[in-house]
């Protein structure tokens, strides 16, 4: 597949990784993208989340979901090294740790933990300089980490360009219609762009440019508030309580979200969502109450049926593939679901069983 031209629609986290692994098999890789790569653009997830580098909770997702974000989990300390050392950007990666703080089901999550080897201590929440609200029982989860998203995709940016590849930026593409196989994917405005391959990783926006080809694709945008501050005392380590994170920056910053709100593609931010996310971070960092709030920002999330994306082939249009759908967990699935999507476009047998993330016709 050396000779292989391959457009990759989408120039989020999951789309860059997915260019990288083409690019590391030889394939010659255009990414198509609405906006710009690696810019603050409204309403796109992958610079706009906190870059936990775990699913949250994860003894609450299927197996399927856990599979991906535990091969991203140990592959991110290699990449962010790779990316600092070809790069010179610095991704942010940290190995900040992890305090989970009531309410949970502490013996799912250490049975959980026990399976898939990740240290889980029961901690005093106090300890920790935090307020846990609901009890002083908590876990602490000391090898979890975080990567910074808007460093990481300048990294990936950086590392595409010395890899000579095409970013076709500002280029909206039609909305597919059923082809047996594709030659050339048309632009909103009239150009065609051509190669042998093609894989849609566009996230929120997947269904629009999918819907009369694979109707059973069921993505929607999901929106995401976050607030940051800058406050005199930090945390030390990423907290977690009840749908609730804040996690603490190495450069001082501290970021605290994030909502999950069902609104179609409206990226804006509200006040009554900044105050909801004010008062859950104060009530768990009191001092918090005399800091200002510096930034409040949104994304959309492409929301999926119980956090599973969708990698496979189109299920009808033979040299066209899908890697999208990954809602909160895009930035941690990414490096599993690039090679996923990877070895089924160089017609290879994948490290994983892809069966579960197929679309179907």
């Amino acid at each position: 597949m050396s000779a292989q031209k391959v457009v990759v629609v989408g120039g989020g986290i999951v789309g860059c990784m997915t260019a990288m692994a083409l690019v590391q098999r030889g394939c010659k890789v255009t990414i198509v993208e609405r906006h710009q790569i690696a810019s603050q653009t409204s309403g796109e997830s992958s610079w706009a989340g906190g870059g936990i580098l775990f699913p949250l909770l994860p003894w609450m997702y299927s197996a399927h979901v856990n599979t991906l974000t535990q091969i991203g989990m140990q592959a991110y300390p290699a990449i962010a090294a790779q990316l600092r050392a070809d790069t010179g950007i610095d991704t942010g990666f940290d190995p900040t740790g992890f305090l989970l703080l009531p309410p949970f089901d502490a013996d799912t999550a250490i049975a959980w933990c026990e399976q898939y080897q990740v240290p889980i201590q029961a901690v005093k929440a106090s300890a920790f300089a935090v307020n846990s609200l609901s009890g002083d029982d908590a876990f602490w989860l000391p090898t979890v980490c975080q990567a910074r998203p808007p460093h990481m995709m300048q990294a990936l940016r950086r590392w595409l360009e010395q890899h000579q590849v095409t970013m076709l930026e500002h280029t909206e593409l039609a909305p597919l219609k059923e082809v047996g196989e594709m030659h050339a994917w048309p632009t909103m405005q009239g150009e065609k762009i051509e190669a042998d391959q093609f894989v849609v990783t566009s996230g929120a926006w997947s269904f629009d440019l999918l819907k009369d080809t694979a109707a059973k694709l069921n993505i929607k945008p999901m929106r995401g508030q976050i607030v940051l501050y800058k406050p005199q005392k930090n945390l030390q380590q990423m907290v977690y309580r009840d749908g609730f994170y804040m996690i603490p920056r190495l450069d001082g910053h501290l970021l605290a979200g994030s909502t999950l709100e069902d609104v179609g593609f409206d990226a804006g931010v509200t006040e009554a969502v900044r105050d909801e996310i004010a008062a859950k971070a104060e009530a768990i960092m009191p001092s918090l109450k005399n800091e200002p709030i510096i930034k409040h920002w949104s994304g959309l999330r492409p929301g999926t049926p119980e956090n599973l994306p969708v990698i496979s082939a189109h299920p009808t249009i033979q040299n066209l593939y899908l890697n999208t759908g990954h809602f909160r967990y895009g930035l941690t699935m990414a490096p599993a679901s690039a090679a996923l999507v990877t070895a089924l476009m160089c017609g290879d047998t994948p490290s994983i069983d892809a069966t579960p993330y197929q679309c179907h016709a």
